[in-house]
């Protein structure tokens, strides 16, 4: 089983498991975002929901995208307005450190318990309780460094 279709099940039994409805249209760019192997923009969603269902319009992509962003199953690169697939769903806790390269933009999920720990008992040492924690990195992967 790829672990494409790992991620997918992953997402419909967490889906059941919180009594939330994974919609056809929810599963559709799930799979969109997983298969695209980077991040990807909204409008680049939407061009390629419309291959398969013609009639979808931009609140058709953003209401999925706000549905998958509120159960975890995707992430924003606030940096660049696009979007990824998480690579450990239904780990509540997890700190996921975005490596975004600046030269062909690739975007790569790292996640470390430890970090997010410190970052946590950093907030909570200003009264802050974090609800979500996302890390930005950019630089060069390492195949651009490489050419």
């Amino acid at each position: 089983m790829s672990n494409q279709t790992q991620l997918l099940e992953k997402a419909q039994q967490l889906c059941e498991e919180r009594g939330v409805r994974l919609t056809p249209q929810r599963l559709k760019v799930l799979e969109l975002i997983i298969t695209h192997h980077s991040s990807i923009s909204a409008y680049e969603l939407l061009d390629l929901l419309r291959e398969t269902e013609p009639q979808a319009k931009p609140p058709t992509v953003y209401r999925a995208l706000d549905f998958l962003l509120a159960q975890g199953f995707v992430h924003k690169v606030e940096s660049t307005n696009s979007y990824i697939a998480c690579c450990v769903l239904g780990h509540a806790d997890h700190c996921s450190q975005l490596l975004i390269c600046d030269e062909c933009g690739t975007v790569e999920e790292c996640h470390d318990d430890g970090l997010a720990k410190l970052l946590r008992q950093k907030a909570e040492q200003h009264g802050f309780e974090v609800s979500n924690h996302v890390v930005e990195s950019h630089g060069i992967c390492q195949q651009c460094k490489s050419k």
